[in-house]
């Protein structure tokens, strides 16, 4: 099918990506949300026990099963936007080595929501590389969410890059498609 320019949140963009990764040979898997509306990454309550950390064990399981195809697990890489940004981090924070690297977009670290968000006093010592990408006039997730997770892995002596769009708001911005594939094209 086709993807209109102005969907909800950039997500032309997020289809640019997922064209760039398949071209480039990547397999792309999106899961979805438990609820289907928002990941419960950052909902205050014991990980293990959430509906959507079920469904990233079926997940792995099936990618171990080779149900998507023969994967390489050393070169696994996860992105998001927004919800499935704060998800993304949480691949850091509790799959532990699994990841080769993250591309953060609109979000921060995997207990943060929107402005409310306090960095952990240390991050995992396996931290992959992280891409941040995230706009100005984001409303949402306060840019400086983002700013505060990008400084603590920099601090630590982790690779982190920021990308900020002056003029974009909660959205994929118009670089993602292109940076996020250089991005886990060198790592």
């Amino acid at each position: 099918g086709t993807v209109s320019k102005d969907m909800a949140f950039g997500g032309y963009q997020q289809a640019r990506l997922q064209a760039m990764l398949l071209a480039q040979g990547y397999v792309v898997i999106a899961p979805s949300a438990a609820s289907g509306v928002a990941w419960q990454t950052n909902t205050g309550g014991p990980w293990d026990l959430t509906a959507d950390s079920a469904v990233m064990t079926a997940l792995f399981e099936a990618m171990a099963r080779g149900d998507f195809t023969a994967l390489d697990a050393s070169r696994w890489y996860a992105t998001g936007i927004s919800s499935g940004g704060y998800m993304t981090s949480r691949m850091a924070l509790s799959y532990a080595g699994k990841f080769r690297a993250l591309a953060i977009e609109s979000a921060s670290w995997a207990t943060c929501a929107g402005s409310l968000c306090a960095m952990p006093a240390t991050l995992p010592a396996d931290h992959p590389p992280t891409l941040f990408l995230h706009g100005r006039k984001d409303t949402i997730v306060p840019l400086s969410t983002a700013e505060d997770y990008f400084h603590k892995l920099q601090a630590g002596g982790f690779t982190a890059e920021l990308e900020i769009d002056d003029n974009a708001g909660h959205e994929w911005l118009a670089v993602s498609p292109e940076r996020i594939t250089t991005w886990f094209e060198s790592h």
